[in-house]
């Protein structure tokens, strides 16, 4: 038991007050400027008290270990993540074609603006990435996907669309990432959405017309 504690990636609590949400706010901000400049293998709970200007006996009050302050940072990706395909894909006013296209522009300028602390937390994936709480994070997006294949897809079998919507989602994330590595323009950034878009909706249709 003393080993799957010391492996925990949860916060030991939660902040109640204005002034304890400062503190992790603070703690959190440190650790994204200790991981930007330093990366995953020098990251360290006493770098990110010493950038926050706090104790680490204060720190350790909300993240028991590196790992917890890491997967707090992927976490709150995830959820951005989420949040933006639910923002997108979840807007019936506007045809399926028509989302999709939308969520990879901004998917891809998301990669960009954040690829360096993407990088860094790839990085530190293995401290956290098996953890209970990091499948149950990653989990959050994926009905948000289902339902949009459902409404993408509706004459489609269940394994046809679950397909589609894996394939679409690892495709997006790795060859964003990859295109995310080097410092892209406006106008590169545009090109490239625009070309994942078409072959993303061309792959839907003709599914669709099967």
């Amino acid at each position: 038991m003393a080993n799957r504690r010391s492996h925990s990636v949860s916060s030991r609590k939660q902040p109640q007050q204005a002034r304890s949400t400062g503190l992790v706010t603070a703690i959190l901000d440190a650790a994204v400027q200790v991981l930007a400049r330093e990366g995953a293998q020098r990251f360290t709970t006493a770098r990110v008290a010493e950038r926050a200007g706090v104790s680490v006996g204060s720190l350790y009050q909300y993240f028991p270990n590196k790992a917890a302050i890491l997967f707090r940072l992927q976490s709150d990706e995830w959820r951005r993540t989420s949040e933006l395909l639910r923002g997108i894909l979840a807007d019936r006013a506007k045809p399926p074609p028509t989302r999709l296209r939308a969520l990879v522009h901004a998917f891809i300028r998301s990669e960009c603006e954040e690829a360096a602390i993407r990088v860094a937390l790839s990085d530190a994936a293995p401290l956290y990435r098996d953890a209970p709480e990091a499948h149950d994070a990653r989990a959050a997006g994926e009905g948000i996907v289902a339902t949009f294949m459902r409404e993408a897809l509706p004459k489609a079998s269940d394994a046809t669309r679950a397909l589609a919507g894996e394939l679409i989602k690892v495709t997006l994330s790795e060859v964003g990432k990859n295109f995310s590595e080097e410092t892209r323009s406006e106008a590169e950034m545009a090109a490239y959405a625009d070309a994942m878009a078409d072959m993303f909706c061309a792959y839907l249709a003709r599914l669709a017309r099967r």
